[in-house]
């Protein structure tokens, strides 16, 4: 008879970068996969899954400076319910995975004192020194304003302490946090399906668009979660009079929605890429400028497929899966120089990198690419290989995962 482990994740938005990890454990026959999540979290076949809700409330009698900590507050008494509706169902967790971000890890060392938990260690505010005042167009906080950033760290500090261990997704995020706390942070990537992600030849049609693209035509994509200047939008559209103008074949294919992701809403206006586009309005035609709105993973994909040139900005900020999928899927990727963007592109290597700041550099390098796509074979190449190399989770993140667990629960049987 196999002794199972019991295994829970604990996340706003189950499975989130567990995604890959969780897939895993579920074959093996000796875990007993759990979560606990928001109404947001997705049902996964094998997974017993408690979600919650949370009041929000009136918080205009919570000090400004406090108001996020005490949403975490209620979330996390919220966790304390349903974990304990699991535990009651028999479930008694040798091993908790837990992203600290919501305040959901606060009550799970009292919960379960025998447990070991694992933070996944996403993003540490700075007031100086990363996102906040990297743009100098998006205007400056004062201190009322830096002290409320520096405070959303309270709950990831809390839970940092509690934890037997952390994860970091890169090194430059790992390096965010502070020093006394790194020795406790590991760097191990989520991973990245590179047998799912392969380069073939697409169609993408799009029920916005009135013609169909396929794999070889002129395209240039830019996704985003949504379209905003802590991924560049603004230096993208910036870009664009220029590109179109000088490629009149081209289309530019935009994949996001209009809400606010990171960062703040424009003045004056219901959303970035209606101040973009009233920016260019007069310099580009705009009738090759496609936007898509927020994307299902698989029409996603098939974007990247037939994408000559794929174009990923980012403040110094968290690193995106999809700069990662449009490498493996052998896009050729003109990036902003920025961390930790310049630990996974090399320049002219596996991928380009330009200023943030600088929309014609990017148009110079999108134009030379989408002129001569043929030129830049081996970088998509050794583009894939590099993925494939740091970034693969069966080949790197698996094995640095299942270490872990090993050293975190040593009885665990993970051939079983």
């Amino acid at each position: 008879m196999v002794n199972k482990i019991d295994v829970l994740f604990v996340h706003n938005n189950f499975p989130g970068q567990y995604k890959l990890l969780v897939q895993h454990l579920l074959k093996l026959p000796n875990f007993r996969v759990f979560a606990i999540g928001s109404q947001t979290s997705a049902e996964q076949a094998g997974v017993v899954i408690q979600r919650y809700t949370i009041d929000t409330g009136e918080l205009e009698a919570t000090h400004s400076f406090a108001r996020r900590f005490d949403l975490e507050c209620r979330r996390a008494e919220q966790v304390i319910y349903a974990a304990n509706v699991l535990k009651l169902a028999g479930m008694l967790p040798k091993l908790i995975f837990v992203h600290p971000g919501w305040g959901e890890a606060l009550p799970l060392r009292q919960i379960f004192p025998d447990a070991r938990i694992c933070v996944y260690c996403e993003f540490y505010y700075h007031a100086q020194g990363a996102d906040v005042g990297f743009d100098p167009e998006l205007g400056k906080f004062g201190v009322d304003g830096l002290t409320r950033i520096e405070l959303r760290n309270a709950a990831t500090l809390l839970a940092l302490a509690d934890a037997d261990v952390g994860i970091a997704p890169t090194v430059w995020q790992r390096s965010l946090f502070p020093p006394e706390f790194q020795p406790k942070i590991r760097v191990i990537h989520d991973g990245i399906d590179t047998k799912k992600l392969k380069p073939t030849g697409s169609k993408f049609t799009h029920r916005q668009v009135s013609r169909s693209f396929q794999t070889g035509d002129e395209i240039l994509t830019f996704v985003a979660r949504n379209l905003e200047p802590y991924r560049g939008f603004h230096t993208f559209m910036r870009a664009l009079p220029r590109i179109l103008a000088e490629r009149p074949n081209a289309h530019v294919c935009i994949a996001g929605g209009t809400d606010v992701s990171y960062g703040s809403p424009p003045a004056g206006a219901d959303n970035w890429k209606t101040v973009l586009v009233d920016e260019i309005r007069n310099r580009t035609d705009l009738g090759r400028v496609h936007f898509l709105g927020q994307l299902p993973y698989e029409q996603f994909i098939a974007l990247l497929r037939v994408s000559r040139v794929h174009t990923y900005l980012t403040y110094p900020f968290v690193l995106s899966w999809s700069v990662l999928e449009a490498l493996a899927l052998e896009c050729i990727v003109v990036a902003s120089d920025t961390p930790p963007v310049r630990e996974v592109i090399q320049n002219s290597e596996n991928g380009f990198l330009v200023s943030f700041f600088d929309p014609n550099a990017l148009a110079d390098k999108v134009i030379e690419i989408l002129a001569a796509p043929d030129q830049f074979s081996s970088v998509k190449k050794r583009a894939r290989a590099s993925v494939i190399k740091h970034y693969c989770f069966k080949r790197k993140s698996l094995r640095q995962f299942m270490k872990l667990i090993k050293e975190l629960v040593p009885d665990v049987a993970l051939n079983a």
